[in-house]
């Protein structure tokens, strides 16, 4: 696989970027893609072990300073770590985890869910990288105008939470290319080297890779969420939550109850309510306790639409090797039609 601009850009050996899952993309699994050739990205939850743990803020912030240095101590090569912009006390809890960026001399950062002047200026002039991440063109132009280094696409088939633009990362990919200079890196239902292919041939120089890496022996996601990933099929995964924050997640009795409400007309409250947590869980919030507890029916499990074509879990550099082997041979295979 030739070196794009973005490995240029990073110091990578693979334009492969670990998409930094909620809760679940811990130091172990970003070193272990880091190590292979790729970039590996903590995100600011990672290293959580109990519900307890989640609203203590001096504790995430020991965790995420804690999360950067193990990365360090596994691997001398680049990683990020995901800043989500988010609003309320979230930003303002993300405004702490930048100053830990900071002072930790992180290389490079994803940053999400918000807009690119928040933390673009304070980040480039402390030497980080900055990758942004977008669901349109104007967001990406709006992105390269504010200073980041690269943005990333996510299309509408990503896990998790989604653009509201709703656009596919086939028609999202090209329009963005053609708009900006800097690299564009592609998310969105890619899971082996056919999607590298596609996504490079639309104009992106790197890929931007969640749920096979959730289907890995280094991710910390409960057992049964990978037995649910390498059993998916093509209709595994549902949109939902258009009302209070669209996102792709597993298909199960959350998301169907979830479903049933927005169609009901319920209230936005009443959505965030059920939102929360279930008397089943444990004292669990939906998405920790479906990712890391493993209360897979009533638990939020964001999953990308390409799980279907997962079919094992692997170390993360079998991964890494696998996708740039298929990519190869993707290519080949073009060559000789």
């Amino acid at each position: 696989m030739k070196k794009s601009r973005l490995c240029h850009l990073l110091g990578i050996e693979h334009p492969i970027v670990q998409a930094p899952m909620a809760w679940i993309a811990t130091a172990e699994l970003a070193a272990a893609v880091s190590a292979a050739g790729g970039l590996g990205t903590i995100g600011p939850s990672a290293g959580m072990e109990s519900q307890a743990e989640a609203g203590d803020v001096e504790a995430s912030l020991r965790r995420f300073r804690e999360q950067i240095r193990k990365v360090r101590a596994l691997t001398d090569r680049p990683f990020a770590a995901n800043l989500p912009v988010g609003w309320g006390r979230q930003r303002e809890v993300t405004d702490r985890l930048v100053d830990v960026a900071i002072e930790e001399g992180l290389p490079i950062a994803v940053v999400s869910m918000g807009s690119s002047k928040a933390y673009t200026p304070r980040l480039k002039a402390a030497g980080v990288k900055v990758i942004h991440a977008v669901g349109s063109v104007e967001h990406a132009q709006k992105a390269e105008a504010d200073g980041v280094d690269a943005v990333v696409c996510e299309g509408y088939e990503a896990g998790g939470h989604l653009g509201g633009e709703e656009l596919t990362l086939f028609v999202l990919v090209p329009q963005v290319a053609d708009a900006v200079a800097i690299p564009v890196i592609a998310g969105g239902g890619i899971v082996d080297g056919r999607g590298v292919a596609a996504a490079f041939a639309l104009g992106a120089e790197g890929v931007y890779m969640g749920t096979r890496f959730m289907a890995s022996a280094e991710c910390a996601a409960h057992a049964q969420v990978k037995q649910a990933v390498v059993e998916a099929s093509d209709t595994s995964t549902v949109v939902f939550g258009r009302s209070t924050g669209i996102s792709r997640c597993l298909r199960n009795d959350y998301t169907r109850k979830h479903v049933e409400l927005e169609a009901s007309g319920a209230t936005f409250e009443e959505m965030r309510s059920y939102e929360r947590s279930h008397p089943d869980m444990g004292g669990w919030r939906r998405v920790p306790g479906g990712l890391i507890a493993g209360h897979i029916d009533e638990g939020s499990v964001a999953m990308g639409a390409g799980a279907g074509m997962i079919k094992g879990v692997l170390t993360a550099a079998d991964i890494v090797r696998m996708v740039v082997t298929g990519y190869e041979k993707a290519v080949e295979g073009l060559s000789q039609r």
